[in-house]
């Protein structure tokens, strides 16, 4: 039985939303009266439904609505995982499109490692973000571009509670909010195109259409081996930072999904598909891909795997500059690597501490006698350093030669 004390509840609650929820999670309609309120039953008895139904009040202008509503979402709390995850969340606010990332996991029920839980929310936020940047326009490789407008819109963008089971992460994005095409704009309840406002329902196709062509890409790849899915889906959302995150979704994974349930108040698109799904062994041709879409032709483009030596970041919010010493034979020792995007720093802040090798591409410079890597993005983070590094075994010749040397002095 859940403390009534410690529940939380909305202040006003549009009933033929929660309706409408309790219809979605397989609540049956028993009965009621037109206009007046409705009886419904839960798709399964458990011994807090065993002898009751929920009564739920229609009228909102009739003087005892808020008691009636308040003892029905009481009655709801008393089943706390429903109410927690799949009630609550979706009436503090007016609507939300719900987007759910999903890990299996060989941890309990509702658990994940911690370091694999981390990589996952970053890896939904970078999935929202690359999806957002290409509503502005496709891009191989974005870089910084859109990235404001990107992160405008992960501010209309709420976080909700881990499912149990299989791990996974939850976000609310509220179709009718508007998204300021430039920094300058105002923020009003809802978008006007006129005023330079984005409707987050548009970005948030977006992101789902940059997935979907994603996924076709890895379909083409298992089909034929060839990445040209990845070069031809470009128009329709494909990057480097789409491939990359989605990486981090399938990555160590016995399988992952995303999925989207849009808003029933608002029509949902009929041409997008509404679940992607992806295996372990996805990573290698999503790796292959980012590679080859983080290339810019007119300019040489280095990628290395190397062990982060030095980290700096002398200006809070700039991206920062750390130092790669290249464990891949015949490649420049030691790097300098300026990073393009700042959320990418707490990878090589990550792979210092834990020393794992890190695998980073750039345009490559020589200033001096440093050399750098500009623009860089850090392509992915791989296992412990000791599994890069060869030891060295001189040769017999080799000796032969220090003995002749030591002899002679």
């Amino acid at each position: 039985m859940t403390d009534m004390s410690s529940v939380t509840l909305p202040a006003r609650v549009d009933p033929e939303k929660l309706s409408a929820l309790l219809e979605e999670a397989g609540w049956q309609r028993i009965g009621g009266r037109r206009g007046i309120y409705s009886r419904y039953s839960p798709p399964k008895l458990t011994e807090a439904w065993l002898n009751s139904s929920l009564m739920l009040p229609l009228d909102e202008d009739a003087p005892e609505f808020l008691d009636a509503m308040r003892s029905a979402l009481l009655q709801l709390s008393q089943d706390r995982d429903f109410w927690v995850r799949s009630v609550y969340p979706r009436l503090i606010v007016d609507a939300s499109d719900e987007f759910k990332f999903r890990k299996e996991s060989s941890a309990p029920s509702g658990f994940i490692a911690w370091r694999s839980g981390e990589r996952l929310v970053e890896s939904a936020r970078r999935t929202l973000v690359a999806g957002a940047k290409s509503y502005m326009g496709p891009g191989r490789h974005f870089v910084n571009k859109h990235g404001r407008f990107a992160h405008r819109y992960l501010d209309q963008v709420l976080m909700g509670q881990s499912a149990p089971g299989s791990y996974i992460i939850t976000a609310y994005a509220p179709p009718n909010a508007g998204v300021p095409i430039s920094a300058s704009a105002d923020t009003p309840a809802f978008a006007l195109p006129e005023l330079g406002l984005a409707s987050v329902r548009d970005v948030s196709q977006a992101v789902v259409r940059a997935v979907q062509a994603t996924v076709e890409a890895l379909e083409h790849y298992r089909a034929t081996g060839s990445l040209s899915g990845f070069e031809a889906g470009v128009t329709q959302g494909i990057s480097y930072e789409m491939t990359n995150a989605i990486l981090g979704i399938a990555e160590n994974s016995d399988g992952a999904d995303i999925s989207v349930e849009w808003d029933p108040a608002t029509p949902a698109p009929d041409e997008l598909d509404s679940r992607f799904e992806f295996r372990g062994s996805d990573v290698d041709p999503l790796n292959k891909a980012a590679t080859r879409l983080a290339a810019d032709t007119s300019s040489q483009v280095s990628t290395l795997i190397g062990r982060v030596h030095l980290l700096a970041k002398k200006q809070a919010g700039s991206p920062g500059v750390f130092g790669i010493e290249s464990l891949s034979p015949g490649r420049t020792k030691k790097v300098r690597v300026r990073l393009s995007d700042e959320d990418e720093y707490h990878e090589a802040v990550r792979a210092h501490e834990e020393d794992l090798a890190l695998q980073v591409s750039g345009r490559l410079e020589k200033e001096g006698n440093l050399s750098w890597l500009y623009d860089a993005t850090v392509m992915r983070t791989l296992g412990p350093i000791s599994d890069y590094v060869r030891p060295s075994r001189p040769s017999m010749e080799g000796q032969t030669s220090l003995f002749a040397q030591q002899a002679d002095d």
